[in-house]
């Protein structure tokens, strides 16, 4: 297999192994999709990448990691998003995921160009919850340990965010246990301090991330795709390591899991995380080695001979392209040029392509 071979998720069939990470674009306004939405997934809509995974957006609002994140905890959420997939999917070849998630004490933050830590006072900051009353920072909100009632109503908020997302159109969801975020904090021993029902061993503190999974499962069709975004190391002393994500990996292919995207760190400021082109293929390779589901890989994987290396070596079935995507919304149409691979591409731009216009030579490598 190729990085450009087809390949059957759930109960749809993607062109190709290239997909767009889910990428915050902090453009909302109360969680609402913007006119910054319409233009940038009508971009994607053209990208011949196999699945793109619209941006992290809170299952409820408490749960967003800014103010300007995106939200599906209502109905109108849902309506809006539909209205912009209903007119852009019809312009290309895409399949759209949405990546459901709560950013736990990592929430009411600053958007990066004003500094990503946690909002100021006079920002409007609101109540952070956690699974135990440890800041992500010095300086950052103390945040409320959940109570277990409100440990329960977490896969209830998922669960009905994955029926919004069913019934506005997206072909997949992705669940996101990573980053720092609320899931992953339940996992990670640096962030849960719990002694009871949802801490103090590995299995414990499993337990509120794998009911919230099966929840999902539980609403979003079987004939859809549904993965999930896990850590893979947490590169802290003490935190989460490879052998825990393939735990994890197992149960998540148990509960009916289409695919896993392996990426790592944000658990804590501390991390001393060895980046470098593919950084976290290792961690992708350990899940498909010792677990029997489909393994997508992401992180500094910029060049198309890499990407494809990745799935021709067996390292991952899937490659995820992030920023390089920011840069270049034709990566793939190029990632196709680099391969010798032909590709269909919208009829509108036919006349940009090498085949046709001689001056396509000339642009940037």
């Amino acid at each position: 297999m190729s990085l450009f071979s087809p390949i059957r998720l759930g109960g749809i069939d993607l062109p190709n192994r290239v997909q767009v990470a889910p990428m915050c674009q902090y453009s909302s306004t109360d969680g609402m999709p913007s006119g910054w939405h319409w233009g940038h997934l009508g971009t994607m809509a053209v990208s011949q990448a196999g699945l793109v995974v619209l941006e992290a957006s809170g299952v409820v609002p408490e749960g967003r990691i800014t103010p300007a994140c995106l939200g599906i905890w209502s109905d109108v959420h849902a309506d809006a998003l539909k209205a912009i997939l209903d007119q852009v999917r019809p312009q290309g070849d895409v399949r759209f995921g949405i990546q459901l998630a709560h950013a736990g004490r990592k929430a009411s933050a600053q958007p990066p160009w004003e500094g990503s830590g946690p909002l100021k006072p006079d920002q409007s900051p609101w109540p952070t919850v956690a699974p135990s009353a440890l800041p992500h920072a010095d300086g950052w909100h103390v945040p409320r340990a959940l109570e277990a009632g409100e440990i329960a109503g977490l896969a209830r908020d998922f669960a009905a965010a994955a029926a919004r997302s069913a019934a506005a159109g997206f072909d997949a969801i992705e669940l996101h246990a990573a980053h720092g975020y609320l899931l992953h904090q339940f996992q990670s021993p640096i962030s849960n301090r719990r002694d009871d029902a949802w801490g103090g061993t590995a299995v414990k503190r499993r337990r509120a991330p794998l009911e919230v999974a099966e929840a999902v499962r539980a609403a979003w069709p079987k004939d859809r795709i549904l993965g999930a975004r896990i850590t893979g190391h947490d590169w802290v002393d003490g935190g989460l390591t490879e052998e825990d994500a393939i735990a994890f990996a197992a149960e998540l292919k148990a509960i009916g899991y289409d695919y896993l995207c392996l990426t790592s760190g944000g658990i804590h400021p501390g991390q001393k995380v060895p980046t470098g082109p593919g950084y976290q293929v290792h961690l992708a390779r350990a899940v498909k080695r010792n677990v029997d589901i489909t393994v997508r890989a992401v992180g500094m994987i910029v060049d198309p001979r890499h990407a494809d290396a990745v799935v021709l070596d067996g390292d991952a079935d899937l490659v995820a392209i992030g920023r390089p995507y920011l840069d270049d919304p034709r990566w793939v149409w190029h990632a196709a040029d680099a391969l010798g691979v032909e590709i269909a591409v919208p009829r509108p731009f036919e006349r940009g392509r090498p085949k046709l216009w001689p001056g396509a030579a000339l642009r940037r490598g």
